[in-house]
């Protein structure tokens, strides 16, 4: 695990979308595993710009996201795929068929799951999966659990995850009740793992999840044990950690 501290969220946004970038360059044909959520937006903001650039290439990468809201279609303002187009995939050269985000519609939530994970394998599974961290630890929306999860799967949202996510509603009604998610096998499988996390609020979780035992009750604890893992955060995210890298 390499950790990589920086000042504030501007450096961060730059030094995830380095690792991004190299990756591309290295392996124009590779297959990134995207996250939403407010910790990429910036990271993605600076894949875009080095893109109209002419700096860097998308057009024969491969995307699949971690997860979709069940119940809002692809098209809803709120949905994960519409997320996605709207802060990346609209403002680069990439090619929308090569996108993939679980279906969030589809009544057979198994089949709906099990296709997903079908079209990982299709693709040859995950060269760099992007991830943000939940305050209760939950990666993707793989939250605390007894057991840490498989394959692709349908959750029930926490409270604390809703609750985290309300800013983007009209109120907490509003907000989806469950989602369907990559699971911790599918993430682990991934070559290479990137985590972004910024702010004071999610320096527990950062704590728990790199510093702690490794626990399905804090679920990005299991990235203690993968071989290729950059964690890139602010100081206020590792203002617990002082000491401890």
């Amino acid at each position: 695990m390499k950790i990589i501290s920086v000042k504030d969220y501007s450096a961060l946004s730059r030094a995830a979308a380095n690792i991004i970038a190299a990756q591309v360059i290295l392996k124009p044909r590779c297959v990134l595993g995207l996250a939403t959520g407010s910790s990429p937006v910036g990271t993605y903001q600076e894949l875009v710009r080095r893109c109209q650039a002419g700096e860097l290439d998308f057009s024969q990468v491969r995307t699949v996201n971690l997860d979709e809201y069940v119940g809002l279609d692809r098209d809803h303002d709120q949905s994960y795929a519409y997320f996605m187009r709207d802060n990346l995939f609209n403002h680069i050269n990439l090619d929308l068929s090569n996108t993939n985000v679980p279906d969030g519609m589809d009544p057979d939530g198994d089949s709906a799951c099990a296709r997903y994970d079908q079209i990982i394998r299709d693709l040859g599974g995950i060269d760099l999966q992007l991830l943000g961290l939940g305050v209760n630890g939950h990666i993707g929306f793989n939250e605390p659990a007894d057991a840490f999860s498989l394959g692709t799967h349908q959750v029930e949202l926490t409270d604390s995850t809703r609750q985290a996510n309300r800013r983007f509603f009209s109120s907490l009604e509003e907000v989806p009740t469950h989602a369907r998610t990559m699971g911790v096998r599918d993430i682990m499988q991934a070559r290479k793992v990137l985590m972004v996390a910024n702010g004071a609020a999610k320096a527990q979780a950062i704590r728990d999840a790199f510093f702690g035992p490794v626990t399905p009750h804090v679920p990005a604890s299991i990235l203690q044990l993968h071989p290729n893992v950059f964690v890139v955060c602010d100081d206020a995210a590792l203002s617990l950690c002082e000491g401890l890298y």
